[in-house]
């Protein structure tokens, strides 16, 4: 047998069948990347078994490719969608020369540092009411001396940030509950309920958010929110409803509706 090498039909070919057997449409770009982690065949052998059974491969990965970094997800923290780079980039656009970013229902801390990166390091505060999520969050947003709070929302926020928030990015979780049952098994059975569950038409959160945003955001501060594209019109209402300058940016090739508000 050859050397354990990525690169080894012997060992690539059997991963590739095993994932394409298990309905992986990316069989071989994830053979690759498995291949490419493991260290040993015993190694490839365990994360193929994990990504057969259904464990999302940023999982099986240890990590996950956002918006040009690659960001720690590990098991049980809600992985960071590709579209949601479009947040980040209708963020970056509007406030190049933001001083204080907080990123609320924060996940593993990839909009944050996302946005650290993009912006020349801002001051960065991050939330998540996920124990799980925080502990993750904080590795990812340390190389830019971000903070993470674990708390609901605003109420982890210290004080001192009421009025001063430049660029306040929420990517709440917007499946309505009757819906949720339908997400594929890896979101479904792998990622925690509260990172996907919106209430009854999956705006709760959305709406919790902008009733508070107000408060925290400096004059000209803008408030970024991912939704669906029939949510997309009420949630422009519920930001309108809160005094907010309100619009709607639509990416059609990255399937991104991000609604915007900026506090006059």
């Amino acid at each position: 047998m050859p050397p354990f090498s990525p690169d080894v039909p012997d060992f690539a070919d059997p991963v590739v069948a095993a994932l394409r057997s298990a309905g992986c449409v990316f069989a071989e770009d994830e053979a690759e990347l498995i291949l490419s982690a493991a260290r040993t065949p015993d190694e490839a052998a365990v994360m193929v078994d994990r990504r057969v059974a259904g464990l999302p491969l940023e999982h099986v990965l240890g990590w996950a490719e956002f918006h040009g970094l690659r960001i720690t997800v590990e098991p049980g923290v809600f992985v960071p969608r590709r579209r949601t780079e479009f947040l980040v980039d209708q963020a970056v656009a509007l406030a190049r020369g933001a001083s204080l970013v907080v990123d609320l229902c924060c996940g593993s801390g990839a909009v944050g540092a996302a946005l650290a990166a993009s912006l020349g390091g801002p001051e960065l505060h991050a939330v998540d009411i996920d124990p799980a999520a925080v502990r993750c969050a904080r590795r990812n947003v340390a190389p830019y001396a971000g903070q993470v709070h674990e708390g609901d929302l605003f109420t982890a926020l210290p004080d001192t940030l009421r009025g001063r928030v430049d660029v306040l990015a929420a990517n709440v979780p917007y499946v309505p509950t009757d819906e949720v049952g339908l997400l594929p098994s890896e979101a479904r059975d792998h990622e925690p309920l509260i990172a996907l569950d919106g209430g009854t038409d999956g705006l709760d959160l959305v709406r919790r958010v902008a009733a508070e945003a107000p408060q925290w955001l400096a004059r000209g501060g803008c408030l970024l929110v991912e939704t669906s594209e029939h949510q997309a019109p009420l949630a422009v209402e519920a930001f309108a409803r809160c005094g907010l300058i309100a619009r709607l940016a639509v990416s059609e090739e990255g399937y991104a509706n991000v609604v915007i508000g900026v506090k006059p």
